[in-house]
């Protein structure tokens, strides 16, 4: 058939109509249909995640920390903006955590940091601050809240969807029959406010909580932005991989560790099949940002980056 004008737009039509449809099949489930492969899908078939690197990896590199300027000692130095084209050169989202952006970051820095990911082809997975819901100090409470709400601002900004908290310590629940119930009512502060900007929040299993605890502060917060931001390395128990099971439904953003923690206080591999089973089987389908906190990350991070690819099916 000749290729006129209108046979082309045709063509272009019926070509643009076959591909939306078979790309709208694997963003919904990673592959193609059965229908549209003439076949069944294999009953093992594993989901597909998106992977992401958590600045905190290169925590030594950076040359601020909480504030304050940290000597990098002769390691090779980062910022948020280098930060990101690392990402993009391992292909990967970014997770920019508070504790590396200069003290003076304000509006139109933030802006900056949202234009050059996007330039660079980087998706922005979230932020993380290092808050304490569990402080018996009133005034001192209050000012964590404030400045979580502020740090939900900055998300906001930065095009950012997810920000991890911490709740609380184990220890200062334990030690105050008030501090759970505080931890709840400030996160429903914090929850009602991400809300108006569209940003989840991620409580993190951090300061030795348990998996129980986690579950009953995210059911008391009770909001449709919050959820667990659920760190494979932080249950110091027994039953490691029980615990993230239990957490694994309501996580909204997962954080890779390659170590877990034992109760003898010795460190163990974390066994990457069992946390893509339980993923899988939990119907996760958010992030999985790795969080790299051994020795020699520069070189040893595209190698995690790799087996996670493998592993998780991740892109």
């Amino acid at each position: 058939m000749p290729l006129n004008r209108r046979n082309f737009f045709q063509l272009s039509a019926a070509s643009a109509l076959s591909l939306t449809s078979i790309d709208a099949a694997r963003f919904a489930g990673g592959n193609l249909l059965p229908e549209q492969t003439g076949s069944q899908p294999s009953p093992n078939l594993a989901a597909r995640f998106r992977l992401g690197l958590a600045a905190y990896s290169l925590r030594k590199h950076f040359k601020f920390f909480k504030g304050r300027i940290q000597p990098t000692n002769g390691l090779q130095e980062f910022d948020m903006f280098s930060f990101l084209d690392y990402c993009a050169e391992q292909q990967c989202a970014a997770e920019l955590t508070s504790y590396f952006f200069p003290p003076d970051a304000d509006r139109e820095y933030f802006l900056k940091i949202k234009r050059h990911a996007f330039l660079s082809g980087v998706p922005i997975v979230g932020t993380a601050i290092g808050n304490n819901f569990t402080v018996a100090n009133k005034t001192e409470l209050e000012k964590e809240i404030t400045l979580a709400n502020q740090w939900i601002d900055r998300a906001s900004i930065m095009g950012a969807n997810h920000i991890r908290f911490f709740a609380g310590t184990k220890k200062q629940i334990e030690a105050n029959p008030n501090a759970l119930a505080s931890a709840i009512t400030s996160l429903k502060q914090c929850a009602q406010h991400a809300a108006k900007l569209g940003i989840f929040i991620g409580v993190e299993n951090h300061g030795q909580l348990t998996a129980d605890q986690v579950m009953e502060i995210v059911k008391g917060v009770d909001s449709p932005w919050l959820g667990v931001n659920l760190d494979t390395g932080n249950f110091i128990s027994s039953t490691p991989y029980l615990d993230l099971k239990k957490c694994a439904p309501s996580s909204v953003n997962v954080q890779y560790k390659i170590k877990m923690k034992q109760p003898s206080g010795e460190k163990a591999d974390v066994n990457m099949q069992r946390v893509n089973q339980l993923l899988t089987e939990s119907k996760y389908k958010g992030h999985i940002v790795l969080e790299y906190e051994e020795e020699n990350p520069l070189e040893n991070i595209p190698q995690v980056l790799t087996q996670m690819r493998s592993v998780f099916n991740g892109i």
